[in-house]
């Protein structure tokens, strides 16, 4: 069996740094903060315009906020 690369992200270190609630963020981008808390979780993989949403909100790339890890 292949081995998927799991997407990992650096949103909570990103809000943490920007003093960003989950809520403000969700505002920001118009989402529940649940999916924010589930996207920090890696318990939910966001569509590109939600991950491009975010980058622009801290003004990255989306490469620099979302990654893919290879499955230990």
């Amino acid at each position: 069996m292949i081995d998927m690369p799991i997407l990992k992200t650096k949103l909570h270190e990103l809000r943490k740094e920007n003093n960003m609630q989950q809520a403000e963020l969700a505002k920001l981008v118009g989402v529940r903060r649940e999916t924010i808390g589930n996207l920090e979780n890696g318990k939910y993989n966001p569509s590109l315009k939600l991950a491009m949403d975010i980058a622009k909100v801290f003004e990255r790339t989306v490469e620099d906020i979302f990654f893919f890890e290879e499955e230990e």
